[in-house]
């Protein structure tokens, strides 16, 4: 635990914090987590509470075959949702026949298997090459750039969600008042989560996410009795009774799926790299403004990361879970937090499989307001945005270099304007469809070998 001496509070990955306080940290990692997750499986048509389960039990096995080393919470992957909606296709899901869906879903799960071993053969590769080989791949202007462009594709998500409305009053004359309302208690939401985190001090100060929370959902509760409009809604789901066991599915081989999926995954790792320097950085921070002693060499576990990563993937496939990644949602949390703690991850990951099988648990999360999610969206996206800012910073990236300025334009313009040019974030280009982040994440790592051509080390 953190001495009570040290100036700057926070816990570390080896250390565990009290069991309330553990308890607490760990509802802020699932609160942050939980909407992406979810929207993942809504949109791809995967079942929502296998779904939450696979993040909980994919997340607990990463982190024990890391070695309880690498402080990340795994969750659905945006990356993936047009591949797997190849497989899982619209006439299939518009036909109604959940036997027709669970064969679409269990095709799927096997490309995502596949492309988990794509992760481990990399991760093995990572750690055969060693690390002076990957830097020169993925330098702090690619992985800084990267982490830039996740968080800021996903502002249109933040301010979208910051607005929504109930379904049932969209069609109603009332449509006009609850958007209004909608982005008050968004606003409540943003304002008072960063008022929480500049402001509270202590223990209180790594809570920041859930207050901010409890906060705009107390103000919709009360905005909505006033004007009953119900931006609170306990009936979200269908799910009856106390007890109710995810749906399980198994992977049936199609090489369609393979093709389909599998390549995606080249496409992630500059992410997971983006992640890893993005927690190298600031528990290392942290470490030296507690003065601890102690040196988290967590940048050089990227090999290691890459291979929990793909083990993530197939333990998720193989039961009927979406593929995933490494959340940057949750590191903005414990890098606003200061709470690193594995500890804090493994209970997460374990009550999120418990809110899986549990209705009311299931019931009481759905319940939480769009309009308040796209509030801590709002500061969350921006906060991964600016952690490729500091990535760079850290790095002493050379922003007068014309090689370094033409890679970090490259990812900015094509991750950004594919994200938002195109409806579904994938560039029209040479007769195919390209993902916008994974597009601009090779395109920048082809751009930087190129121009690093001939150039010396200290160029």
């Amino acid at each position: 635990m953190a001495s009570k001496n040290h100036h700057t509070i926070g816990y570390l990955p080896d250390e565990r914090p009290p069991l309330v306080e553990l308890f607490l940290f760990a509802l802020q990692q699932i609160v942050v987590m939980f909407p992406a997750t979810v929207l993942v499986a809504l949109i791809t048509h995967f079942h929502v509470s296998t779904t939450i389960f696979a993040s909980g039990l994919a997340t607990l096995c990463f982190i024990l075959i890391t070695g309880r080393k690498i402080p990340l919470y795994y969750g659905s992957s945006f990356s993936y949702i047009t591949a797997i909606g190849s497989i899982v296709t619209a006439d299939i899901v518009g036909k109604n026949d959940p036997a027709l869906l669970n064969n679409a879903i269990s095709e799927a799960q096997f490309g995502i298997i596949m492309s988990g071993f794509v992760s481990i053969a990399a991760g093995i590769i990572v750690k055969s090459v060693g690390q002076q080989i990957i830097d020169k791949v993925l330098p702090a202007t690619v992985t800084g750039s990267i982490a830039m462009i996740i968080g800021l594709s996903l502002a249109a998500n933040a301010l979208g969600n910051a607005s929504a409305i109930p379904d049932s009053i969209k069609e109603t004359a009332k449509a006009p008042l609850a958007e209004n309302l909608a982005w008050v208690i968004s606003i409540i939401t943003l304002v008072s989560t960063i008022a929480y985190s500049v402001y509270l001090k202590g223990k209180l100060s790594q809570l920041p996410i859930l207050f901010g929370l409890l906060t705009g959902y107390l103000a919709a509760l009360i905005i909505g009795y006033i004007t009953d409009i119900p931006f609170v809604n306990f009936h979200n789901t269908d799910l009856t009774g106390i007890f109710n066991l995810p749906e399980f599915t198994l992977p049936k081989p199609s090489m369609a799926a393979v093709v389909a999926i599998m390549p995606i995954a080249i496409a992630t790792i500059p992410e997971s790299t983006a992640h890893i320097y993005q927690l190298d950085i600031y528990v290392n921070d942290l470490a030296k403004k507690m003065n601890s002693g102690k040196k988290y060499n967590i940048a050089d576990k990227l090999g290691l990361n890459l291979i929990g990563d793909g083990l993530g993937d197939i333990i998720s496939g193989f039961i009927g879970g979406p593929a995933g990644t490494n959340y940057g949602e949750n590191i903005s949390t414990m890098a606003i937090t200061r709470v690193f703690s594995v500890p804090v991850l493994i209970a997460a990951s374990i009550i999120t499989m418990i809110i899986a099988c549990f209705t009311p648990l299931v019931n009481a999360v759905y319940s939480i307001p769009t309009c308040v999610i796209g509030g801590l969206s709002v500061y969350l996206f921006g906060v991964i945005a600016a952690q490729g800012i500091t990535i760079m910073m850290d790095r002493k990236v050379d922003m007068f270099s014309s090689r370094n300025l033409a890679v970090i334009a490259i990812i900015l313009i094509i991750g950004l304007g594919g994200s938002f040019g195109y409806p579904d974030g994938m560039i029209p280009m040479f007769g195919m469809r390209l993902p916008a982040l994974a597009t601009a994440a090779v395109a920048g790592i082809l751009f930087n070998l190129i121009l690093s051509i001939g150039k010396k080390e200290n160029a």
